[in-house]
């Protein structure tokens, strides 16, 4: 099963900050990769991608020593399924144009 947690980290504002975030996220179990959308104005949208759930608090954790704030969790748990089923109205569209081109 995938997991996706996304986190909305304030006060990321660089390269350096995204590096360090990472670096901290990476080492908490389970973690598989980090992702970082970077908004100096906001919260940046930090992914964490896991085969199991990730332990919030350690995540919580790894963001508070490399000196940021978590504003925001959201866990998408078997994010796979999910994102097919999200994108399966789209591929039925395109199939069925398709096989209407054939029959024209």
């Amino acid at each position: 099963m995938s997991t996706v947690t996304t986190l909305g980290v304030t006060g990321l504002t660089s390269a350096d900050s995204v590096a360090r975030v990472t670096e901290q996220i990476e080492a908490v179990e389970r973690v598989e990769h980090v992702s970082i959308v970077l908004e100096s104005d906001g919260e940046s949208e930090v992914s964490v991608f896991s085969d199991q759930p990730v332990d919030e608090d350690a995540l919580r954790g790894a963001v508070d020593t490399a000196g940021y704030a978590v504003a925001s969790v959201e866990v998408q748990t078997d994010a796979l399924a999910a994102q097919q089923a999200e994108q399966a109205p789209a591929k039925q569209r395109a199939h069925d144009d398709a096989a209407r081109g054939a029959d024209d």
